[in-house]
């Protein structure tokens, strides 16, 4: 069977199809377990063949080339952990639903909810995300929308990702050339302020069975609000709502009439006793819930992502129709099995039925949990790994293990990033004093970091080089903190600072996202949850002596809240800014030197009702 391949460009509202043959799936592999309980839908139909097909997604994959690991190496569902993750497994899992799909006469498209990259562990990020494009292309993605983390590095690179070409300033690092994405990034709501269209294609047509099948890609309309500035000046973010349903109608025009929405934007299951399944969808909130509700019923299925969490779930859309809503989670630890079939009649979906399926890597120990090795971690299965995505991966972690695997310094136990309900973690703090130390020779007082961009745990226990407990390499450091931001230091007077701090909450100076910046050594206040927005903090004080709102205070942080990422747009207000050399995650490599470092206290911030 031969599926048809639709881009439609930047630069055109109607379009003309283009043949493509795709190459069969693999051979009969094991089918994965189906333990997990799937949404599903059905929905009228005209009488007309069913034509039946299968799409497999993943979203937020953020480089994790290895298989993750510490408290991130498990997928906690349904009371159990399960480890989970690493491209080689990924593709594993990938061919085996492939398989499946194969026996029973399914068409399988591949597809994506932005973040593959940004944000990325050493192996990736050392070549400018590349090795996880190429590992991308050879487990067979086929369509993505874009994330927010795509924009990490600006649109212009962005763009040379997807159409290939060499880094601008680092070249072709691995010396075999990059030949881009074989995959499509739509962009849909990513528009060039100079031509008013978007930057990449905003949707992409498939056919299966010889009925089409329609994709519209986007990120959130807050992408401009957590990503550097300085990346995006040429382009503005549109409404998700009114972005969908615009390409809907034009999918409608071309006679599409099945389609389905890449969405890098999510929502989450309430907490629970035990943790929900991943294919559940219990006590379901966040910002796709309205955003489904207004979308056109043509959308059947919306592949999401961005808030790194699991679910499958039925919501209804503005006619009151069951939308089915999915995400894998992050990192590569679930594939989303959307099983589907087609009216050829109408070329609407007649029903649907989404499964998310956990990437296995570990041994079962024979009494239903896994084997680890001496130093408590998860042992790895051979047999469930995929020769071909191990060879790519293989191929930059040698290239990047001289520097990955150099100790640079020490720790006395796991720093972890979990906050308390003040909105303060241990490793917020190290990192703070972190880049307070690292400032201190221009003068530095106090020092802010966001807690977005701290992006793993320390874990004390972590042997990715060999290395005896407690002693951190670079490549671990550098998946903490891997966005090469620049550190900078700005004069801001104490006003000015409690309105940084105030600007935390939503409601106040434009924030509209309750972001609490990790603080450094001395710099103690409380905040009250129940204050009015820009009355919030009180007690604000550095070395026990009172803020005085007049006085001049030397902070640093980062370039991207300097520049007013995450909508801290009163850290754009400071003056004198003074770049650090090097990048941030220096800073923290040059801490860690100084150790063994002990986890922050996370007392320096207090919250009340």
């Amino acid at each position: 069977m031969t599926r048809m391949r639709l881009a439609i460009s930047a630069a055109a509202v109607t379009a003309a199809a283009t043949l493509a043959a795709i190459p069969a799936p693999p051979g009969a592999v094991a089918a994965p377990p189906a333990e997990f309980t799937p949404v599903s839908v059905s929905y009228d139909t005209s009488g007309g063949k069913l034509v039946k097909g299968q799409f497999l997604s993943y979203n937020d994959f953020h480089g994790a080339i290895d298989p993750p690991t510490g408290s991130g190496a498990v997928v906690n569902a349904s009371g159990t952990s399960t480890p989970a993750g690493g491209v080689e497994y990924l593709a594993t899992w990938l061919k085996r639903l492939r398989a499946e799909g194969t026996t029973e006469g399914r068409t399988t498209i591949t597809a994506g909810a932005g973040d593959l990259i940004g944000a990325t562990p050493l192996v990736s990020a050392a070549f400018h995300d590349e090795p996880t494009i190429e590992l991308m292309n050879e487990i067979g993605l086929q369509v993505s929308s874009v994330g927010n983390h795509e924009f990490d590095e600006g649109v212009d690179e962005l763009i040379r990702i997807q159409r290939g070409g060499c880094h601008p300033v680092d070249g072709c690092q691995d010396g075999d050339g990059y030949r881009g994405a074989k995959f499509t990034y739509l962009a849909a709501n990513t528009i060039d302020k100079r031509t008013g269209l978007p930057i990449l294609p905003p949707i992409e047509i498939k056919h299966v069975g010889g009925v089409p099948v329609g994709f519209i890609g986007m990120t959130l309309e807050g992408t401009p609000s957590i990503v550097n500035p300085a990346g995006i000046q040429k382009v503005r973010f549109t409404d998700e709502v009114e972005t969908a349903n615009k390409w809907s109608n034009v999918l409608k025009l071309l006679g599409v009439k099945a389609q389905v929405l890449l969405l890098h934007e999510g929502g989450s299951q309430a907490s629970a006793t035990p943790t929900p399944g991943v294919s559940d969808c219990a006590g379901f909130t966040g910002p796709i819930v309205p955003i489904v509700a207004g979308l056109n019923p043509e959308i059947g299925v919306v592949i999401s992502g961005h808030t790194h969490r699991f679910y499958s779930c039925e919501l209804p859309n503005r006619k009151g129709v069951p939308t089915v809503v999915t995400s894998a989670g992050t990192n590569g630890q679930i594939v989303t099995d959307i099983d589907y079939s087609l009216d050829s009649r109408t070329g609407r979906f007649a029903g649907i039925e989404a499964t998310n399926v956990i990437v296995e890597n570990g041994v079962p120990d024979g009494s239903g949990g896994w084997l680890k090795d001496a130093s408590g971690a998860y042992v790895r299965n051979p047999d469930t790994v995929d020769p071909a995505a191990k060879r790519v991966a293989d191929k930059y972690r040698a290239a990047v293990a001289p520097i990955a695997n150099e100790i640079v310094g020490s720790i006395t136990g796991d720093i972890v990033r979990t906050a308390t309900p003040a909105g303060e973690s241990p490793l917020g703090d190290v990192i703070a004093d972190a880049q307070l130390a690292y400032t201190r020779s221009a003068g530095a007082q106090i020092a802010l970091m966001n807690p977005g961009g701290i992006r793993a745990d320390l874990d004390a226990d972590q042997s990715s080089g060999g290395e005896a407990y407690g002693q951190v390499t670079y490549g671990e450091a550098f998946t903490v903190q891997p966005f090469n931001n620049l550190v900078v230091t700005q004069t801001f007077t104490g006003e000015q600072l409690k309105n940084v701090l105030e600007q935390q909450f939503a409601g106040f100076g434009g924030q509209t996202t309750q972001r609490i910046l990790q603080v450094s050594a001395g710099l103690t206040y409380t905040w009250s949850a129940s204050a009015a927005p820009g009355a919030k903090v009180s007690g604000l004080a550095l070395n026990g002596t009172p803020i005085d709102p007049a006085a001049n205070y030397l902070v640093t942080t980062n370039d991207f809240l300097a520049n007013g990422g995450d909508g801290f747009s009163n850290l754009t207000l400071g003056s004198g800014r003074v770049t650090a050399p090097g990048f941030d995650v220096d800073a923290l490599v040059a801490h860690l030197a100084t150790g063994p470092i002990a986890p922050g206290p996370a007392d320096r911030i207090t919250r009340t009702p």
